[in-house]
């Protein structure tokens, strides 16, 4: 699927989602072993429970298919986005200031691309992260995947 599908399915969901007081935390398309899934990860302020989901995927999947968007036979679900949750959006960023994140960088930053520090800053696009014995500077369009760090001991 390509990205502009993609955009136009978060355009068309995403104010479905609101009304029910739903974010759309990510969403991606796999394909694989002959099947297609349209996986979305959805999330509320309360947290999402299992009801919810299942409501979203009904709204959701009667939307998609009304509007034959994906135009190929696929598998629709809906899930939390997880302890781990993806970090996508500026508002992301800011809701875990002071919490450990991992980032895989698209490019190599200071000669690495994987780090894993507590975010301490977000600021005009750079993220600032704090390892063990230093800060890095992190360009926001460098960030290829970045995700929360669950940590169980807090």
């Amino acid at each position: 699927m390509t990205e502009p599908v993609l955009k136009e399915v978060t355009q068309l969901i995403e104010p479905v989602l609101a009304e029910m007081g739903i974010e759309l935390v990510d969403m991606e398309f796999l394909s694989g072993q002959g099947r297609r899934v349209l996986r979305i990860y959805a999330d509320r302020p309360t947290g999402i429970k299992l009801d919810d989901c299942a409501m979203v995927s009904r709204e959701i999947g009667n939307l998609l298919d009304a509007k034959d968007l994906l135009q190929c036979h696929y598998v629709l679900e809906v899930s939390s986005p997880g302890l781990n949750r993806p970090l996508k959006r500026e508002k992301d960023f800011l809701q875990v200031i002071g919490r450990k994140i991992k980032i895989k960088t698209a490019v190599p930053v200071e000669g690495c691309r994987n780090f894993s520090g507590v975010l301490q800053s977000f600021e005009d696009g750079m993220l600032q992260l704090k390892l063990d014995d230093t800060v890095v500077q992190i360009s926001e369009e460098d960030v290829k995947k970045a995700n929360l760090v669950f940590d169980f001991e807090d």
